[in-house]
């Protein structure tokens, strides 16, 4: 059996201290024997980490404790071997950056939309007011080649600072929509649907994004795998990595 808990998670919170909170959460990562990466930024904390089951949680639990992280979730998938090769923790001006700085979304969430909604408007062709449902992957080129939602557009950006330039000239097309943004982990999306709506589109995020799908849904209107940034390479619908650590996917 799989015995490496892999976890990636992200909040949207005001830190003032993230130049402090740098050495600290290192510290405390390496002395669990946790792999991965933590970022932290004003805006928040984006993580990736690997290890034992009860450290990894248990550094999540310690993590909560601090008010600023109590509503951090994470989002949980196994491998047999650690994905990781050291533990770095870096401080950045974003947590995932689109260069856009109206866009604060530890001020405000856009509206998300759960997994088994979701489902439930593709199965059926519209939203909940008989509305078109469009997918829009907010991914990179090279991510989305490994696997998408079923007709969901692709603009081919190659980074995310791209986005807001491909939004806005796309916007007149999206107009009268239900546009609901997707990414791996939710971040890329978050800052997506709230800079959707502040052109006029009316764009929900998919809670948890593709991982989160996965996990209440699997691969229902999915085509392929999902990138990930370690060296599993990419995950099923089933969350089971398509590469060993070492190996080529096949």
């Amino acid at each position: 059996m799989a015995s490496v808990l892999n976890i990636s998670a992200y909040l949207f919170t005001r830190l003032d201290d993230a130049v402090a909170l740098k050495p600290r959460l290192r510290e405390r990562a390496v002395a669990a024997g946790l792999k991965g990466t933590i970022l932290l930024a004003e805006e928040g904390i984006n993580l990736f980490l690997a290890g034992d089951p009860e450290a990894v949680r248990g550094f999540v639990a310690d993590l909560r404790r601090d008010p600023r992280f109590a509503a951090l979730t994470t989002k949980e998938s196994w491998s047999h071997a650690q994905p990781f090769g050291r533990m770095l923790v870096k401080v950045k001006r974003e947590i995932i950056r689109m260069d856009h700085p109206t866009i604060r979304p530890e001020a405000g969430r856009a509206p998300a939309v759960d997994p088994v909604t979701l489902r439930r408007w593709l199965d059926e062709g519209t939203d909940d007011e008989g509305r078109e449902v469009v997918l829009l992957d907010t991914r990179n080129a090279f991510e989305v080649d490994y696997g998408a939602f079923d007709g969901a557009i692709d603009w081919r950006i190659e980074r995310f600072t791209q986005f807001p330039d491909a939004a806005a000239a796309a916007a007149s097309d999206l107009a009268g929509k239900t546009v609901v943004s997707y990414c791996t982990g939710g971040i890329r999306c978050e800052k997506a649907a709230i800079y959707l709506r502040e052109i006029g589109v009316e764009a929900f995020q998919l809670d948890g994004g593709i991982l989160g799908y996965f996990e209440h849904v699997g691969g229902a209107h999915w085509n392929g795998e999902c990138f990930v940034f370690d060296e599993r390479e990419a995950l099923t619908p089933g969350l089971a990595p398509v590469a060993a650590p070492g190996e080529v996917a096949a």
